[in-house]
């Protein structure tokens, strides 16, 4: 069975956003994208809510950029083709490899992992993995901690199910 893999950046005092929506804070270093582009090989689909995917966007192009380095031309290709599933309530289309969910979040990882495919489960953007979270359906927390303090914004673990 696949598993659900949540995985972001988040601040030391546990914010994934800060208090005015930017995550500019969290621009990885070279050892940190490698990080990153090797979870993105081990991926089957991504789930993504409205904002994540429109803030990757970007990664659908990026390769048509000829003064890109190996590592982010790499990146963009494994992106690129790696099937994505949106949830949003405001969106009638989505571009590249993605597509609109068409049920619940539950119901669709339930599809998902009973599917013979090969990869893990990912999901991304705060909201959604707080959804995701608060249903019991998330295998594996990844953390990835950057040394600033935040002081507010969207919090990595939702603050419901805490305590």
């Amino acid at each position: 069975m696949r598993s659900v893999t949540y995985s972001m950046a988040v601040s030391l005092d546990g914010y994934v956003v800060g208090p005015d929506g930017s995550f500019d804070w969290s621009s990885p270093d070279q050892e940190v994208f490698n990080l990153a582009t090797d979870e993105v090989r081990r991926v089957g689909v991504h789930l993504l809510g409205r904002r994540l995917y429109e803030t990757m966007l970007y990664w659908e192009t990026a390769d048509q950029n000829p003064s890109l380095d190996y590592s982010t031309l790499e990146f963009a290709a494994l992106w690129r083709g790696l099937p994505k599933l949106v949830f949003s309530t405001t969106l009638s289309a989505v571009q590249g490899n993605a597509r609109l969910a068409s049920s619940g979040l539950a119901d669709e990882i339930e599809r998902l992992r009973a599917e013979p495919a090969v990869g893990d489960i990912a999901i991304g953007g705060a909201t959604l993995a707080a959804e995701a979270a608060a249903l019991g359906l998330i295998d594996e927390y990844r953390a990835r901690v950057y040394p600033v303090l935040l002081g507010g914004g969207r919090t990595f673990f939702p603050l419901a199910s805490i305590g």
